[in-house]
């Protein structure tokens, strides 16, 4: 099953002064438990693609759908909404909220859904138990190491049960162990639970671990391999 369809794909920034062109008629397709790197150097268009995949940024040009769901014509208000049921995000710098604990942060987006306190509770502590953090419940970010801050926004971007994580250098700020540990969460997460992720890497480690490699280069695929 189709998760990610993009087709024909564009951006191009400061069109009306100095052109740059980001990303060059771009196609790409995601199957449903997915464990995807896109890599390529500084200025690929990685991060500008996984932006648009996530709604986070539009296309100068294509089209792209989530899940069956047009992108496109949504308005900014129906993108928000929509991002927060179906997407899950891990950013590089983690993007915690810091008068915030563990606990909270994890059930953040649930209580933007209106979900019940208990049915909140309960799945915020299957979460945490599932990335080893369930003794850090009321812990703030500043009292954690960066390995269980990413940790943390795995489980935040679980929470909502989306239909696929996007994850934009999460091991960048790691060490090896953490790195390690992170990553053996996701692909558990990928084998058990059959959750989809695609990462923009420059990580060898992580894209050893990757089922399938997509190469940009100057904003266009350059190669596409499954292991």
């Amino acid at each position: 099953m189709k998760v990610i369809e993009v087709k024909g794909i564009t951006k191009t920034y400061n069109p009306d002064k100095v052109p740059v062109e980001a990303l060059r008629g771009v196609d790409l397709t995601i199957e449903a438990g997915e464990f995807t790197a896109i890599v390529g150097p500084s200025g690929s268009g990685k991060t500008t693609l996984l932006n648009i995949i996530g709604g986070l940024d539009r296309p100068t040009s294509g089209d792209i759908w989530i899940g069956g769901t047009k992108l496109n014509d949504m308005s900014e208000n129906q993108l928000i909404k929509f991002r927060q049921k179906e997407i899950g995000f891990v950013f590089q710098s983690y993007n915690l909220i810091p008068v915030l604990t563990t606990a909270e942060n994890t059930e953040f987006v649930m209580l933007l859904q209106g979900r019940s306190k208990s049915e909140r509770d309960t799945r915020v502590k299957e979460l945490l138990a599932e990335v080893g953090l369930s003794d850090k419940l009321d812990k703030r970010p500043s009292e954690l190491s960066g390995g269980q801050q990413q940790r943390v926004a795995v489980a935040r971007a679980l929470a909502a049960k989306p239909k696929f994580i996007l994850a934009d250098e999460p091991t960048a700020n790691l060490d090896s162990a953490s790195t390690s540990n992170l990553l053996d969460i996701m692909e558990k997460l990928n084998h058990v639970e059959h959750m989809t992720f695609v990462f923009s890497t420059h990580d060898q480690r992580v894209i050893d671990r990757a089922r399938r490699v997509v190469v940009l280069e100057d904003g266009m695929i350059k190669s596409d391999d499954r292991k």
